[in-house]
């Protein structure tokens, strides 16, 4: 008997998502804040400010009322750190790789579409999803970040794949108002960086605490 999949195409997030890339990131951020001789933040604390790209995050961890040439040379800082410590505690979340190579082994693409510097993205997805993913899309510079809808609508065009037949995946608001901008259906995972109390009342159709619950609706099983 054939099984007619609902999806074809899977876009997933990947910070708090596909990889647990916490603790590369605080340490990153708090290198830079160090730096500028600020106070530095807890994991906890790191963990609340992800999520809208890192320019985003640094204009919150930094201390209020910090002028431009302050925030810019801390988000250098943080550049030049993170991304030769790009790998050092990353890890995919148990299961992902496992749930990338089911889609796969039954026709269901999948992406990546990602807030984070594209060279980062590239490198992490290189190092622990290789040949696992249609399409990477990080940080482009003619690209509005997500919420925008603009990165999804072009891995599904780049893909040929239709709305109705594209679910995206993530663990943040950001994600689920991508989705949601981008006409196709959403599912918030609750292992990554947000908790349902920090989604800011948006709905979530979709809600999986387990990669393997996540994998059988994928797969309708």
């Amino acid at each position: 008997m054939v099984i007619k999949m609902k999806y074809k195409l899977v876009i997933f997030d990947l910070d708090g998502t596909l990889l647990d890339t916490l603790d590369d990131l605080t340490e990153a951020v708090n290198h830079a804040l160090g730096r500028q001789g600020f106070p530095l933040r807890a994991r906890e604390e790191v963990r609340r400010l992800i999520g809208n790209g890192i320019a985003s995050t640094i204009r919150r961890a930094i201390p209020e009322g910090c002028d431009d040439d302050v925030f810019q040379r801390t988000l250098s800082d943080f550049k030049d750190y993170y991304l030769s410590h790009v790998n050092v505690h990353t890890r995919p979340y148990n299961g992902i790789p496992e749930l990338l190579d089911a889609m796969d082994s039954v026709g269901i693409q999948a992406a990546v579409n990602s807030n984070k510097v594209e060279s980062a993205t590239q490198a992490l997805c290189r190092a622990h999803l290789s040949g696992k993913l249609a399409c990477i899309l990080g940080e482009q510079p003619d690209i509005p970040k997500k919420p925008a809808p603009d990165g999804a609508l072009q891995i599904m065009q780049t893909l040929d794949a239709k709305p109705d037949g594209t679910l995206y995946v993530g663990d943040g608001e950001t994600d689920i108002q991508t989705a949601v901008n981008a006409g196709i259906d959403c599912a918030w995972v609750s292992w990554g960086y947000r908790k349902a109390s920090e989604l800011g009342g948006l709905a979530v159709p979709h809600a999986f605490a387990t990669v393997q619950s996540l994998q059988a609706y994928i797969l309708g099983n």
